[in-house]
């Protein structure tokens, strides 16, 4: 609700002066009188009044004057001038002055009324435009402190993330790169915030894969999390976990933020665990092995008589048999030895390059004959499209080996003699660009119990021709190549082992 509206009425005429102030009053105004310019500028000054009512023709300080002067104090303050008739030289000059609205003389009640609406209309739209300012400028200020506390709190987290941050602009320049980020990579901050590009700072690979992200918002998605190894140009290699997202306004590029997490200590700790399960199961493993290593010793002992009867007996092919249960058995004696050093010992991929397709013609070539001897076929299907890789072919070769021969006793030991038994080895790229090996047996299968069982120690299918190691190292050994291994297999219908690793051309590691 507006106050008392307050009116300087200025003439040098006082019964004009007490007229209007007595009609004022009984409208509700608070009035107050001056009779020269001079003393309504003093009168102004001490009471400052909403509205000024003044005569122009005054002795001394005429109207003009005072409504300059009035202006001068206080330019908001409104000023009603009454003139005489026909004076409209003065009444254009006092309009020029800011006058808000003239009358003339006599002084009419409803020229007075209507002139003074006018003024308290424009000083009610003063007081809410200037109410309206006022809260305008708080709302932009609270505003803006809060836009700068959401700034400092987001720079604080992107600061303290125990992620690496990298932000690029649309120009590939970055302009976000945490302490996180400084220590993984070895750049200092001040030498890489808008200074280095996507380029400069990582490997061309994986730059290419940030750049090729996402070449317009259509086909935009979230990078998936993905594991790989970086290499820092002062020579470090870092297991990392990384992601990244594109921002598009109204269409257009305007960035894109890459996140690490270094995954160095998790995969030490990861590797003490494997290590310390494997050292367990080795421990377990000593005390089913002793039947195995006792068979073993009853094979070299019943060897080593039958040599010692032929050389009493001078008897060559009691010599002969007596030999091939030694050598047999010392042969075994080897195998077992080998698997459990293999096992229990934490080994790196030796990467090379090799060609998969060569190492399964070296295997079939190899097994060839052994198959032919018991009735079965040996056969390959090579996708020639692979080419060579970076792998370990011990690996891929000792893996293979052991999954082979597994198939040509699963083949041996089918009941199923109507059977045309065939082994097939095949290598392709699946889908997620995964290099695959499938070794593919009808002969007898297993059962769900055996298959769940194949991986675990000092289980074995093969009665007591096996230690029960062969799978557990073959497993071993594909999963420090960062692959897999599963099986498909029913009841007299055969197996398939299929072997997938990570496919790597040659020189095309650094992806950093």
């Amino acid at each position: 609700m507006m106050s008392t509206i307050k009116i300087l009425i200025v003439d040098d005429e006082e019964i004009i002066v007490k007229l209007l102030s007595m009609s004022l009053r009984s409208d509700g105004y608070e009035t107050f009188s001056a009779y020269s310019g001079q003393q309504g500028l003093e009168v102004f000054k001490s009471e400052s009044p909403d509205i000024v009512i003044t005569d122009i023709k005054m002795p001394g300080m005429d109207g003009l004057e005072l409504l300059k002067k009035i202006k001068e104090i206080d330019p908001e303050k409104e000023a009603i001038i009454v003139t005489g008739h026909g004076d409209i030289d003065s009444t254009i000059t006092a309009l020029q002055y800011g006058a808000s609205d003239f009358i003339n003389k006599p002084v009419r009640d409803d020229a007075l009324a209507i002139a003074l609406e006018r003024a308290k209309t424009k000083i009610a739209l003063r007081k809410k435009l200037k109410d309206y300012t006022t809260n305008l400028e708080i709302k932009i200020a609270e505003a803006t402190e809060e836009i700068r506390r959401r700034a400092d709190f987001q720079k604080l987290l992107i600061k303290s993330s125990h992620d690496a941050i990298i932000a690029f602009n649309h120009e590939w320049k970055v302009v976000i790169y945490n302490p996180e980020a400084a220590r993984i990579f070895g750049e200092a901050p001040k030498d890489v915030r808008n200074k280095m590009t996507i380029d400069e700072l990582y490997t061309p690979r994986i730059a290419n894969i940030f750049k090729n992200q996402f070449r317009n918002e259509k086909d935009k998605k979230v990078l998936p999390w993905k594991e790989n190894i970086i290499k820092t140009k002062d020579g470090r290699q870092i297991p990392v976990r990384y992601t990244s997202d594109t921002i598009f306004e109204n269409g257009q590029f305007v960035g894109t933020v890459n996140f690490f997490q270094d995954l160095t200590e998790i995969k030490r700790l990861e590797k003490e665990l494997v290590q310390s399960e494997r050292m367990a199961a080795v421990g377990q493993t000593v005390s089913g092995l002793a039947h195995y290593v006792k068979n073993i010793l009853v094979g070299l002992k019943g060897g080593s008589y039958v040599v010692d009867v032929g050389i009493q007996k001078n008897d060559t092919e009691k010599l002969k048999a007596g030999w091939e249960t030694i050598k047999k058995n010392i042969k075994r004696a080897g195998d077992l030895t080998q698997d459990l050093l293999t096992y229990s010992k934490q080994r790196e991929p030796e990467m090379e390059t090799c060609s998969p397709n060569g190492i399964v013609e070296e295997l079939t070539e190899l097994l060839k004959d052994y198959a032919i001897s018991k009735g079965i076929r040996l056969t390959k299907e090579l996708d020639t499209g692979i080419g060579e890789v970076m792998a370990d072919p011990k690996t891929i070769h000792n893996s293979l080996l052991n999954i082979i021969n597994n198939a040509i006793d699963a083949c041996i030991e089918d009941e199923n003699v109507s059977k045309k038994h065939e082994v097939t080895i095949k290598t392709y790229k699946d889908e997620k660009n995964m290099l695959c090996f499938e070794v593919i047996d009808n002969g007898c299968g297993m059962d769900d119990d055996t298959r769940k069982q194949l991986f675990t120690p000092l289980f074995s299918s093969k009665g007591g021709k096996g230690t029960g190691l062969g799978l557990l190292v073959t497993g071993k050994l594909i999963e420090e190549h960062r692959g897999s291994i599963d099986i498909e297999t029913s009841p007299g219908n055969g197996s398939t082992f299929r072997i997938k690793l990570p496919y790597e051309r040659p020189k095309a590691l650094d992806i950093n």
